[in-house]
């Protein structure tokens, strides 16, 4: 047989071979990802999603196309992100609803139907009171709260079973106060909230540090302290109740990337990876700052643990606030 020849007959081999071979397939990414978003635009959620997205564009060398599915609290976007195609091109930006949805009756989803990818960020819960309140301090509010009958106080910050709700009242179990105790006012948000508190309509709000920034500057709150072990960078002057009165009991809400159940290690690896770099950017880490976000990372691994802590814990804070079902 001639060279020619044979070259011909091993050609068709050699492509085969070439084929089965893992060189052939293209690298992840190969094409655009989509990063849903649970939250309606314009929000700190949907903010963060945008600016990390970016920044994990210049790592990964795709398009990240950022989109919205609201509804549901929260459980509309999660049920998508959970029921994607799990090969990475659908990926999402877990809120902490996730550890509690599924308590309140909202959705079969729990943290077991996602791929962890790392988290990103992490706002611990505050609590704030008017300028002219008569507590004085965390301890002076955490003895009138105990000494005085319950529905004496009232609170707000978001609607009723929301993140700042829990907080709140797995603070009063944590110093052995009944869950109830203080009178929610449900509202939608932080910012309405505020007001009231401003105009004396309640006495306490719960809320993240950020959302209360505006209005201690100018005057009109100030903060009884943080749920942190350590104070906030972009709060020096707001103790935590460890300092104040020994409690190390911290919960708050946290965002994180997430995959559909499912994802190759691989995968996840590269995203991994890759969304350390768009964190330690300075784009990401500036933008977070002025925001004043909490910037914490752990990895896949360490963000599974957290989910998982969370979950139990949301369930007994919440069982004990009469909110599962």
């Amino acid at each position: 047989m001639s060279r020619s020849r044979a070259s011909r007959h091993l050609t068709p081999l050699l492509f085969a071979a070439v084929l089965a071979s893992p060189l052939a397939w293209a690298e992840y990414p190969e094409k655009p990802i989509t990063l849903i978003v649970p939250w309606a635009a314009g929000g700190g959620t949907d903010a963060t999603a945008r600016i990390i997205a970016s920044s994990l564009e210049e790592q990964l060398g795709q398009t990240i196309n950022v989109v919205n599915r609201t509804g549901g609290s929260g459980v509309v976007g999660h049920t998508a992100i959970a029921n994607a195609r799990p090969d990475g091109y659908t990926l999402g930006l877990a809120t902490v609803e996730v550890a509690m949805m599924h308590w309140q009756g909202l959705t079969d989803l729990t943290y077991q139907d996602f791929t962890p990818i790392a988290q990103i960020n992490f706002d611990s819960a505050s609590l704030s009171v008017a300028e002219d309140s008569p507590f004085d301090n965390l301890e002076a509010f955490v003895t009138q709260v105990k000494d005085n009958p319950k529905g004496t106080y009232t609170a707000s910050g978001t609607g009723l079973g929301g993140i700042w709700h829990v907080a709140l009242n797995g603070f009063l179990m944590d110093q052995g106060i009944a869950a109830g105790k203080i009178t929610w006012i449900p509202s939608q948000g932080s910012a309405p909230a505020m007001t009231e508190l401003a105009s004396g309509s309640i006495d306490v709000v719960a809320s993240s540090l950020p959302e209360a920034r505006s209005m201690i500057d100018a005057g009109e709150l100030r903060s009884l302290g943080v749920m942190t072990p350590e104070r906030l960078e972009g709060f020096p002057d707001v103790p935590t109740f460890e300092e104040q009165i020994g409690s190390d009991f911290t919960l708050g809400a946290w965002r994180g990337i997430v995959g559909p159940k499912g994802m190759s290690e691989d995968v996840v690896a590269t995203l991994e990876d890759a969304l350390k770099k768009a964190y330690d950017s300075d784009a990401y880490q500036s933008f977070m700052a002025r925001q004043g976000y909490g910037v914490v990372w752990r990895d896949a691994d360490g963000f599974e643990q957290l989910m998982a802590e969370d979950d139990q814990k949301f369930g007994k804070i919440m069982g004990e606030m009469g909110l599962t079902h």
